[in-house]
């Protein structure tokens, strides 16, 4: 059963970030601290743009790590990684809070690692449905970047193994429309950073990039970021 149309009020946006000193160990050919940099730089990227956005009126990062600190000074809110069970736990854990302090405000659940997004892509996706649940699943098809409650439905979020089959099944909205390739644009692999760097990434990742060099054997890499 599809979701009914709603008119959602002030979205809360939750980004959760994992201990950055292990993540992106896909990332093959970077050596630990480089992947380290690349997490960092992705979560400032992603929430900067979030906060950006006019559509949102809060950002709150879900973390222990050491990166809350440089996400604090970009205007977001950082609480901690609780009840330590897993991603999902932690942003139901984070929902409930937001709307225990505000029951008025629709919450959403973004991925930390969409360092080419912009504000604008957000604001297209939130526009694009009147649906009271709805998500966007990721460039590859299988996975989710984006997962969506209206004020006054049950936010619940299936990230993990196969989340786009998941949101799906419990009958949400998908929302894969053309133009939101840069939201869709999660980095887990080389591939996918390359893709990345093609479609113009925000500072912070454009600045570990620039150490890099080149990432795709040989061929000319373009750094845009178009407004």
């Amino acid at each position: 059963m599809s979701s009914p149309t709603v008119h959602p009020g002030p979205w809360t946006i939750i980004v959760p970030v994992k201990q950055t000193t292990i993540a992106k160990s896909r990332l093959s050919g970077l050596d630990a601290s480089t992947r380290q940099r690349l997490a960092v730089a992705f979560a400032q990227d992603t929430v900067a743009a979030a906060i950006a956005c006019p559509d949102v009126a809060r950002v709150i990062v879900v973390t222990d790590d050491a990166a809350g600190v440089l996400l604090r000074e970009l205007g977001a809110d950082v609480i901690p990684d609780t009840p330590n069970a897993g991603l999902n736990a932690a942003l139901e854990h984070a929902a409930r809070q937001v709307r225990a302090d505000d029951g008025g405000v629709s919450i959403a659940a973004l991925s930390s690692d969409l360092p080419s997004l912009r504000p604008g892509d957000l604001s297209r996706a939130i526009h694009a449905t009147g649906a009271a649940r709805w998500f966007v699943p990721d460039l590859a098809g299988d996975g989710t970047v984006m997962v969506a409650a209206a004020v006054g439905y049950p936010f619940e979020p299936r990230f993990g193994h196969q989340s786009r089959a998941g949101h799906r099944g419990l009958g949400m909205v998908e929302v894969a429309d053309a133009g939101l390739e840069r939201l869709r644009r999660d980095v887990d692999t080389l591939p996918d950073l390359v893709d990345a760097r093609r479609r113009g990434t925000g500072p912070h990742t454009a600045l570990v990039l620039a150490d890099l060099g080149d990432l795709d054997g040989g061929r000319e890499l373009e750094e845009r970021r178009p407004a």
